[in-house]
Parts: C-alpha cells; structure tokens; sequence
C-alpha cells in the first residue's frame, strides 16, 4: 500500500514538473498589475527622445504641460500646466499646477522648468530645437514659484499645443545641477503618475509603480507596471500572443493580417510622429520646371512600396501635413500623392526629359535601402531615365543636407517633437536656416506668418492648410507616407489607447484590481 502512494505521488510530481517546465500553466497576474512588451529606447532622457518605447515610458514618468484637444481646432488641455495665455500671441505666462512633485518629493517649479530648458541648450539636445527654431523663443524666465514668462522673437498662436512636447518636461533640481545626464537616463525622475521603481536595465528593462504622492491629472490605474525589452517586433508579438506579457507595442509586418485572428477587436492603430518626404534642391535647374517635380511624385508607387519592403507600417501620403497633426482631413485631393504613370510620363516630356540620370540620395545605416532601391527602380522604369541608390554615411549625410548641395533627389525623414504643423512647414520659409530645399517664395511666407499669428487653433489650421496647399503646387518635398504603430494585448486589459505624445498611454490602461 506504501509502495503505491509513493508511486501516485511521484507520478503526480512528475506532472507538476512537466507542467511547470514546458509553461502549459502560468501564474495568474497580480491584481492591478500588468506587463508590456517594448523595443529599447534609444535614450529616456525628454529632450534627446524621438522613438516609440522613449516616449512610451517618458508618458508614464512625466507629466507634460498641455495634451492636444480633443478633435479638429479643439484647444489643447492643460495638464501640468494650468493656463497659458498670452494677449499678442508673442509674449506668455505659464501658470504651473499646484502640488504637483518630483518623484523624489521636490515641488516642482517654474524655475525648474527654466533650468531645465537652458540646460536643453547649453548641452546641445536634440530636442533644443523645439526652443530654438519651433517656437523660437527669445528669453524664458521664471517670475513666481509657479509661473513662467516666454516671449518668442515673432507671434506664434500655436504655442499652448507646442508645450506639450516630450522635449521640455522638466527634470528635478538634483539633476539638473550634478549634470551627470548619463545617470539620470538610467534612471528618470519625473513628475507623472508612475515612476521607475529600480534602474533601467538595457535589454531587459524595469518596473514602473505607481507614484502615491501624484497630484495631478490623469492618474495611473493599475499599481505596477512590467516593462519588458524584447529584440524585436517579432518577439514582441509571440509574448502577447503566447500570454507571456499582457501588451505588445509593435506588430512585424509578416503577422499584420493576423491580428484580427489572434487578438480580435484588442487591436489599436494609430498615426506616430514620424513621416518621409522626398526633398527637390530648389539650386538644381534640372527641376526648375515644377512639372518635372509632378512627373517624379506621381511616377511613385507608394503602394507597392507599403506592401512590400514598408511592410505595412506606413500611411500613405494623403497631403504633406501627416496624421499625427491634429488637424482633421483634408477637404481637396493631394495630386501629386497619387500614382499615375501616363500623367507622370506626359509632364516628364512636357519638362524636356531633364534628368537622363537621376539620384536618389539618403543615409547609409538607416534602414532606407530596402525601400529607397524599388524607389529608384519605379523612377527609372516611369521617366525612361537611369535613376540610382545613391548611399552616403550618415555624417556626411547631414552636411549634405546642411549646405543644401545634392545633385539630385534626397531623402528627409522627420521626427516630430511636438503636435504642431508650424514644426513641420516653418524650416520651408525663406531664409530658414533648416530649409534643406532652398525654397523661397513670399507668398507662402506671409501664409505662415499669418497662421502663426492667429490666436484661434481651428483659424490658424484653415491657414496652415492653405500654405499646405501651395507647397503641393509648388512641390519643393514630395510627401511619400508617415509611420503607424500597432499595439496588441490580452483579455486582461482594457481602454488602450494612445497617449498625448503618440505613444500607448499606460496610465489609462484598465486592469483588474
């Protein structure tokens, strides 16, 4: 007798084990926590942040001054602010939110907000430019605990949206006097809803918990969030799938017609900040006939592109201005968006043939040659011409850009740093020191002027629309598509949605308490 429930107990350990070792059972979750899948971010310091899992976790650490309105003309809401005003659209006050703290308990203040900004200059950050050249901002100063003064060199009435950029969140005091800007990337304190419970492990990731003395809007739901780095959109799609993490971020364009089957209506897609545009040296008289600039865009076929090396990760261009503005559709048709072999060949002609030879230039490293080849191929196969690759080092690259000499086409990818058209069509005004194209035309000068100085957001969108529109006659960039992400999840969660910054908005993601 001994000896046979010795043997049904071995038997039953032997299942236990087996079950434990192959992950046929998981141990539930626990209540009011959930996990997510990511790719590594590049940095988690704001004001250098331009990809997807940066501002993931950047939008679950801070708390940015305005989020846009919700829909079209909308005014944006204030969140850690709580009013911007400004009677000329040149000079602001920004009144702070009371009670709102650091991670590390400091309040914070208008002066660290100035700091902090100063210091996005003085080091260089990418993200300066959002200061500098965005909302070219003429001096900034903190004039109360809680109120800060920016006056702009020129008026600009998108300056509440603008605000809301990842790029001017503010870091402590701690940080910014022991600049030692390394450490803090390892470990961010900010003055959002959920801070970093332990340092980021680079290929792992960290946890994030809720941050209990949280004073302002929009507070986090569930109590602890896992942060796991995964190698690529491949792996983060067998993760959610497998039920291994509750939230998956990317979606790999092989399983995109898989979605619905495995995950049903747990499915968001929504436009990100990122777009890719064609650019037309103004200086190359090649191109001086703006037929010649219509025969290029209409011989791309942006579709096949999508499908194929894109793998349906992009939006195809309907108008320049990109889906990630919160501007509505547009009310005409974008021609030059289009694909039209026989109007493309026809205005080639009618431009006299100019280019025999035509490259293609971009930015070795960068993932663009898988598209940029096919691209060329289309030209080439639409124009009659020899249209080629043309790869230069990144380095290079950028000086290239900077003088404005490319003998031919060049590719401009952009990552917005904020909501705002101006970001987008003020580098294209006359004179601008980041116009790339050498465009210059007065007309649509004083369209952006004018947009800039109107006070209404919805006024001020009619009138970036129409500079739009001249920019599409005149097609000094040939609008190509902007980027899309994907997020998947499980059955555990509910209301994903995508945050201000066009991330997955972690804070107010539904779980089980």
């Amino acid at each position: 007798m001994c000896r046979r429930v010795r043997a049904v107990l071995a038997s039953m350990l032997l299942l236990v084990t087996v079950v434990a070792c192959t992950g046929d059972e998981r141990a539930p979750a626990a209540p009011g926590t959930f996990s997510v899948a990511l790719g590594e971010p590049a940095s988690l310091l704001p004001a250098e942040i331009t990809d997807l899992p940066g501002r993931l976790v950047a939008d679950a650490v801070w708390t940015p001054l305005t989020a846009p309105g919700d829909g079209q003309g909308a005014e944006p809401e204030p969140l850690a602010a709580e009013s911007i005003t400004s009677t000329d659209q040149r000079s602001w006050t920004i009144r702070l939110r009371a009670g709102m703290r650091f991670h590390d308990g400091t309040p914070v203040t208008a002066q660290a907000y100035v700091d902090t900004w100063e210091a996005a200059e003085r080091e260089g950050w990418a993200g300066a430019t959002v200061l500098t050249e965005t909302l070219r901002a003429e001096k900034f100063r903190a004039t109360g605990e809680r109120t800060i003064e920016l006056v702009l060199e020129r008026p600009l009435g998108q300056v509440p949206l603008i605000l809301g950029s990842t790029a001017l969140l503010p870091l402590p005091p701690s940080a910014v006097a022991a600049r030692d800007w390394a450490g803090f990337a390892r470990h961010p304190v900010g003055n959002g809803p959920y801070r970093l419970a332990e340092d980021w492990r680079p290929g792992a990731g960290a946890r994030l918990t809720r941050f209990e003395g949280y004073r302002g809007p929009r507070p986090g739901t569930a109590r602890e969030i896992g942060l796991r780095v995964a190698a690529d959109a491949a792996e983060q799609y067998e993760l959610a799938r497998t039920g291994e993490v509750d939230l998956a971020t990317e979606v790999p364009g092989d399983q995109h017609h898989r979605m619905a089957e495995d995950f049903g209506d747990r499915v968001l897609m929504w436009p990100l900040p990122e777009l890719t545009m064609l650019g037309v040296p103004a200086g190359d008289e090649r191109f001086a006939d703006a037929a010649s600039r219509h025969a290029i865009a209409l011989a791309i076929d942006r579709a096949a592109l999508e499908e194929g090396p894109l793998g349906h990760q992009v939006d195809l261009a309907s108008a320049l201005l990109p889906p990630a503005m919160p501007l509505g559709h547009r009310s005409g048709t974008c021609r030059p968006c289009n694909h039209d072999p026989r109007a493309a060949q026809a205005l080639w002609e009618q431009a006299g043939k100019p280019a025999p030879e035509l490259a293609v230039h971009f930015a070795e490293g960068t993932g663009q040659e898988s598209w940029v080849r096919p691209l060329a191929e289309q030209l080439g196969d639409m124009l009659g011409s020899t249209a080629r690759p043309s790869p230069v080092p990144a380095a290079e690259y950028r000086e290239l850009l900077e003088r404005g000499t490319a003998d031919g086409l060049f590719v401009l990818s952009h990552v917005l740093r904020t909501r705002s058209p101006h970001e987008l069509l003020a580098p294209l005004r006359s004179g601008a020191g980041s116009n790339r194209t050498g465009y210059a035309s007065e007309g649509f000068d004083q369209m952006m002027a004018e947009a800039g100085g109107a006070a209404e957001l919805g006024t001020s969108g009619e009138l970036y629309r129409l500079a739009e529109n001249q920019l599409l006659r005149d097609l000094p960039v040939i609008p190509l598509w902007s980027r899309h992400g994907h997020a998947v999840w499980g059955e555990r969660l509910g209301g994903v949605t995508a945050s201000p910054n066009l991330a997955i908005d972690l804070a107010a993601i539904d779980v089980p308490s």
